[in-house]
């Protein structure tokens, strides 16, 4: 797995349906799960709370 750097895209496994999808790492709204609508991101006013297990760093 890469470092977190200066990544602006994750991939991500949603813990509730294992759904994986590619978010934004600095969300500024609410990321839900596009199968279950699990939330899997917070904004935080800076780089988003992740909640969902991080896969991949996608640069």
């Amino acid at each position: 797995m890469k470092k977190e750097g200066k990544d602006k895209f994750v991939q991500v496994k949603c813990e509730k349906c294992k759904n994986e999808q590619a978010i934004f790492t600095r969300a500024s709204s609410i990321v839900k799960c596009l199968v279950c609508e699990e939330v899997l991101a917070e904004p935080t006013g800076g780089k988003a709370l992740i909640k969902a297990k991080v896969l991949e760093y996608l640069g």
